[in-house]
């Protein structure tokens, strides 16, 4: 994994040069690259041009993409999509220097419903990237469900007129998160998720109307009916 994230390209190669060489999998390979992948969002560096956030992302969905890929065949042409993925998350190195700060795993005594509003908060206001991150770590300290984490995140996700780039950066994230396995790295996917969220957010919010006219539609509402 560090070795991944290392600024020399010529130890990556040799890195997954050898892993395949002890026999590791598809799967094994690609797995890493994309937990690589998801720090390079997780460590985005906000004095980047904000267009750079893009960078970052495309980066983590294709390695997710790969991983996803080697978990439904085993075709060999899926190491050089780790390689390509690799490349990648090198080249986008700069981009996390310096490193965002991410807090590291602590306690909370606060009541994780909170921790949610607080969050929902953070998106109302732009430039609360750290903050979000903050708040995500801090709902997992808290021992606050995860799934009602994840549930926060679409409701601030389903009020945004969000573009494709976040709608993939939260379905990915959560894609990662069920196959991680280990709590340290799930909690890394959904601050990284958090963080990209909170750079894009609030937008003008004009597609929450237009899912409450379909709402009231389906309740069989006249809408243009004077009273």
């Amino acid at each position: 994994m560090e070795t991944l994230l290392s600024e020399d390209a010529e130890a990556i190669i040799d890195a997954l040069t050898d892993a395949i060489k002890a026999g590791a999998t598809t799967d094994q390979l690609a797995d890493a690259v994309a937990r690589a992948a998801t720090r390079r969002v997780l460590w985005f560096a906000t004095n980047n041009e904000f267009n750079d956030w893009n960078t970052v992302h495309h980066t983590f969905t294709y390695a997710n993409a790969v991983h996803r890929a080697t978990r439904k065949t085993d075709a060999t042409e899926l190491y050089r999509a780790c390689f390509d993925g690799a490349m990648s998350v090198y080249l986008d190195r700069f981009l996390n220097s310096p490193r965002a700060p991410v807090p590291d795993p602590g306690e909370s005594d606060r009541d994780p419903t909170d921790v949610r509003a607080d969050l929902l908060d953070a998106f109302d206001e732009q430039g609360q990237v750290n903050h979000a991150a903050t708040l995500v770590s801090e709902h997992f300290d808290a021992g606050g469900d995860p799934d009602d984490l994840k549930r926060t995140l679409g409701r601030g996700l389903l009020r945004e007129d969000a573009n494709f780039h976040t709608l993939q950066n939260v379905e990915g994230a959560f894609g990662r998160f069920e196959v991680v396995g280990d709590e340290a790295e799930q909690r890394m996917a959904l601050m990284a998720c958090a963080r990209y969220m909170a750079a894009h957010f609030p937008t003008r919010r004009s597609a929450e109307q237009t899912f409450s006219i379909a709402t009231r539609l389906h309740r069989g509402e006249r809408l243009h009916e004077v009273e």
